[in-house]
């Protein structure tokens, strides 16, 4: 059987993947992209929110086709329901607003047409995209090329590739292949449940709702979703409380003091899945390969948002990978490593910071306490101040 030869392998083509390819080819390298499903964006285990500089530092242009709502600020709420509210229309209305010359603070998007539209965006870039693409295995070879082994229509296929890149989401398989550590501790992934609801009015505001009474471990949040829909869901950590997400999204529904505002609430859809609320991998890359996105545990630690830091790791990921291979060297995990060390440097670092902030704030056994910690964290987090807008 033939092989076919390759700069780059990259498996996975959700946001990071996409990204990844597009930044490495736009830069002249030959890559291949494939992914095991045969639609993209699904499941959906997100809420979708992402900022308006997320996407312009990776040239996406925010279109209708894949934009449920745009987004202006925040609207924090302690167990109790005290508010803390960050309207970017009131607290930069110059720049921010509805009005013809002003712009959004960011968006939700419907992840199905987003990833579709960042994958069609790396295939305009000279992307070969495979879907319904298994990854078996990766072998380095001694030339400094590995081997690729994937099952492509109950087809065995060996792609060879300078670098494998590992974006194949949590607890990475490809990760795996090389030894890597991607196994994830049960207090550090977040139980996701969210509904697809009408009859919820919503004004523009991503709303988070801390508090150990509604989520253990997590918060619930209410998010627009445009055309008259919201989100509503929660994430709780499993080893917090002995009930399930189901148990604690429906006592927020019925019980919190939103209870009014959803009593007419229908459920049109329900999404859910593990979210990492872990540290960053230590070590995201060995011979011949590289992790980014959720398979290198790129999600920030407080708020589980992965769509943010999947665009920025990809990015640079892309970047590196395209002058590292351009100049000829030796794809050694030794020399790879200056990917990670990159990475920490533009937003790893920062990361790492929030986890020892998340992690503090948990190890707090005092509830009342733990909650006043986390409720502060978040409201500082979103604020126009913030030292953690990259990520």
């Amino acid at each position: 059987m033939s092989t076919s030869q390759y700069d780059l392998v990259i498996i996975g083509s959700g946001p990071a993947g996409a990204t990844t390819a597009r930044f490495a080819a736009e830069q002249g390298l030959k890559v291949l992209l494939v992914d095991k499903r045969q639609e993209l964006g699904a499941p959906i285990q997100c809420s979708g929110a992402v900022s308006r500089h997320a996407l312009e530092e990776v040239g996406v242009a925010p279109e209708e086709e894949f934009i449920h709502e745009p987004i202006y600020g925040f609207g924090i709420y302690n167990e109790k329901g005290e508010k803390k509210t960050i309207d970017y229309r009131q607290l930069k209305a110059e720049e921010y607003g509805q009005e013809e010359g002003k712009k959004p603070l960011g968006y939700v998007v419907d992840r199905r047409r987003f990833d579709r539209y960042l994958m069609t965006q790396a295939e305009r870039a000279g992307v070969e995209v495979w879907l319904k693409t298994e990854g078996l295995s990766y072998q380095p070879n001694n030339d400094g090329s590995c081997d690729v082994y994937l099952r492509r229509f109950n087809q065995a296929i060996t792609a060879r590739a300078r670098v494998l890149v590992g974006a194949d989401g949590l607890q990475s398989q490809v990760g795996k292949w090389a030894n890597l550590r991607t196994h994830i501790k049960i207090t550090e992934l977040a139980s996701c449940l969210q509904f697809i609801v009408d009859q919820v009015e919503t004004d523009g505001l991503l709303e988070i709702i801390t508090g150990h009474e509604w989520a253990p471990g997590g918060y619930a949040w209410v998010f627009p979703k445009g055309h008259g829909y919201a989100e509503i869901g929660l994430g709780v950590i499993p080893t917090m409380t002995d009930k399930n997400a189901q148990w604690h999204l429906d006592q927020f529904i019925k019980h919190s003091f939103f209870k009014e505002r959803f009593r007419n609430s229908r459920i049109l859809e329900i999404q859910g899945g593990g979210v990492p609320l872990a540290s960053p991998l230590r070590t995201q890359y060995a011979d011949n390969l590289i992790l980014v996105g959720d398979a290198a545990r790129h999600v920030n630690p407080i708020t589980g948002g992965g769509i943010h830091t999947a665009l920025s790791g990809g990015a640079i990921a892309g970047n590196f990978l395209a002058d590292f291979l351009n100049q000829g060297r030796q794809p050694t995990a030794a020399n790879l490593k200056a990917y990670q060390d990159g990475w920490l440097e533009e937003i790893g670092n920062k990361m790492w910071q929030l986890y020892e902030v998340k992690t503090d704030i948990f190890r707090t056994h005092d509830i009342r306490q733990r909650d006043a910690l986390l409720f502060q964290t978040m409201s500082g987090y979103f604020s126009p101040h913030s030292e953690y807008k990259k990520i």
